[in-house]
């Protein structure tokens, strides 16, 4: 194994560090905290538990984000003492003990790293998140219910709540499309750069012939709508439409017509709602949504920058932005980072951290070239 050069390691990691520590703006971090824990500590707090909850889950962020950086410089600090003493003793077990920190100290930098680059104007939001099953029959809608699994498994290996909005399920097996949020703050920034147009190539078990097919599913990423974005909408611009709830194969699953769905009529944007158990839970669950992708599109108006905002997503051959491929052989890629792994069945599992850092990195480059031009 060659020799580690420790003194040039560390003096890397620290001028990671440094940069890390300047982005985040550690003085305004521990303002905010000081800020929100006055707002968490007051006695009529909960009166209001959508904003009680706001404010909790941006002050745990907060700490969280304060508690990795300064656990991180105590790391190092810890690391370049242990080396030191080491090599003055000449402890062998102590140097290898280093040496199976330093790719660890090197791997939570990088994953620090990616959060300094969610700076965009709704990063920090929660998501909406939309999967539509497209082109390739049912295939397709198998493969927009394996996206929802995987997205699902994805926040709860990070502890992120999520709440499953609607479902449309088609007639023989998976999804039409289905809508969910993710309850954490920078869900948005994070989980942005999903979406666009999936691919997923395998032997159909709806072939009764064992046949190749290729489907296709669209993703779409939103910010959710918060008070001080001003979005109104006229009532008159609004159709509301009640229907009966249903389940997998067209099944009523209530007896009610508690469904909802709001199509905004100038833009023609339709927002359906049925998990919840009340009219009134879904409509109100619809306009928040609604409401959202509104915001986007008055942004898009406004800087015209629709494609990036919200994506021009077809669903369909010639706009994949990532292939998940299960026969011949085994990988999924990324067509833009290039970024690939050959183990799929972990992937559709929710291990995308990988996909989602090499995103991040790739926007962040594409907003950099385009400033400097």
């Amino acid at each position: 194994m060659a020799e580690i050069d420790f003194p040039a390691e560390i003096k890397a990691l620290r001028a990671t560090y440094i940069s890390i520590e300047r982005v985040s703006e550690v003085d305004k971090l521990k303002e905010d905290i000081e800020d929100l824990s006055d707002q968490a500590g007051a006695p009529n707090l909960w009166d209001d538990p959508a904003a009680a909850q706001k404010v909790t889950s941006r002050l745990s962020h907060a700490q969280s984000k304060l508690e990795k950086l300064e656990n991180l410089l105590a790391r190092i600090d810890d690391l370049e003492v242990l080396v030191e003493l080491a090599q003055d003793e000449g402890d062998a077990d102590s140097l290898a003990e280093a040496a199976k920190e330093l790719p660890a100290l090197q791997k939570s930098l990088q994953d620090l790293e990616i959060t300094t680059l969610l700076s965009g104007e709704y990063d920090e939001r929660e998501a909406v998140i939309t999967i539509r099953a497209g082109a390739g029959g049912v295939d397709a809608a198998d493969f927009a219910e394996m996206l929802l699994r995987m997205y699902l498994r994805w926040a709860e290996r990070h502890g992120y709540p999520t709440a499953v909005l609607d479902t449309s399920y088609a007639e023989e097996a998976g999804l039409k499309s289905a809508t969910f949020e993710v309850k954490a703050p920078y869900a948005f920034g994070t989980l942005s750069v999903e979406a666009g147009t999936h691919r997923l190539v395998r032997i159909s078990p709806f072939d009764n012939q064992g046949r190749r097919q290729t489907s296709f599913a669209a993703v779409e990423v939103i910010p959710l709508i918060e008070q001080t974005d001003s979005i109104e909408v006229p009532d008159n611009e609004i159709r509301v439409d009640v229907f009966r709830s249903s389940g997998p194969g067209g099944q009523s699953v209530n007896t009610t017509d508690s469904a909802v769905r709001l199509t905004h009529i100038p833009t023609g944007t339709v927002v359906s709602m049925q998990n919840e158990k009340s009219q009134l839970q879904n409509r109100a669950a619809a306009m928040r949504v609604l409401q959202s992708r509104l915001l986007l599109l008055k942004k898009a108006e406004e800087n015209a920058e629709k494609k990036a905002l919200a994506g021009d997503v077809k669903a369909s051959w010639g706009d994949q932005m990532r292939s998940y491929v299960l026969n011949p052989y085994q990988m999924v890629k990324d067509l833009r980072t290039l970024h690939e792994v050959g183990s799929t069945a972990a992937v559709l599992d929710g291990e995308i951290d990988d996909f989602i850092d090499a995103g991040i990195r790739w926007r962040a480059d594409n907003r950099n070239a385009a400033a400097a031009q």
